[in-house]
């Protein structure tokens, strides 16, 4: 990646991130409350608290991830401003990356906020933070480059169908698949986990805060499929996605 592509990223990211944060400052606690709603029932329901915390931080940046290229480059081709950013020497991973950054980058504060409280329950362990960071970032790659490839095949759309499908498709990958829930309730069908990068991550950071036993090879694997996935998401969107108008 060389310094231009580098740069326009952060500037992409900052022109996405900025004027919302400045116009409405609460926005990140918005989406604090929105991603803690599962936990809430979650609680209601007597269900796990640290695995609730964790489902929820994923989910979150699922949400965000699959949501964000979808909608920002819906509303951008309807004012106009994707024609100028297409019109400049701009990579489309430049602008992918940093329209998926923007949002990531305002949901930290509610991150950091599900992560201190799984840490004090114990869903989290200081030992699984790194681990649950990377699978965390692993999974919103995946998914924002999938976002973004949906949405470039889909120029002829109406915002309001794209906001739809967007939303759509992060709660299907954030509650369908073992995220809210352990694996071992599927029991000879937990392998499914591994298939979804929402899950396969879920299962990964409860490897390292002791509360899923899997054997070396396993975790191995999924680490594996859950990198492979990124990769291919990302490399399917590189040359595959629709950058500019037919």
């Amino acid at each position: 990646m060389n310094f231009k592509i580098l740069r326009d990223i952060l500037i992409i990211t900052g022109l996405k991130s900025m004027p919302d944060l400045k116009r409405q400052p609460l926005i990140l606690l918005l989406v604090g409350l929105i991603s803690s709603l599962p936990l809430f029932f979650i609680v209601v329901l007597g269900g796990n608290v640290g695995l609730g915390l964790i489902g929820a931080m994923v989910s979150a940046t699922t949400f965000i991830g699959m949501s964000a290229p979808i909608q920002e480059i819906a509303f951008d081709r309807y004012v106009k401003i994707r024609e100028m950013i297409v019109a400049m020497p701009v990579h489309p991973m430049s602008y992918a990356i940093g329209i998926a950054l923007a949002p990531l980058i305002l949901s930290i504060p509610s991150l950091v906020f599900f992560g201190a409280i799984a840490l004090l329950v114990g869903g989290l362990t200081i030992a699984s933070l790194f681990g649950a960071i990377i699978a965390i970032l692993l999974c919103w790659a995946s998914v924002s480059s999938l976002g973004f490839l949906i949405s470039t095949y889909l120029q002829k759309a109406s915002p309001y169908t794209l906001n739809n499908m967007s939303n759509i498709i992060g709660i299907l990958l954030g509650f369908i698949p073992p995220v809210y829930y352990a694996e071992e309730v599927l029991g000879n069908f937990s392998w499914i986990s591994a298939v979804f990068p929402t899950s396969n991550a879920v299962s990964l950071i409860r490897v390292y805060s002791g509360k899923l036993s899997l054997p070396f090879e396993v975790v191995i694997v999924r680490w594996l499929i859950l990198i492979l996935t990124t990769i291919v998401s990302i490399a399917i969107t590189t040359f595959k996605a629709r950058w500019r108008e037919p």
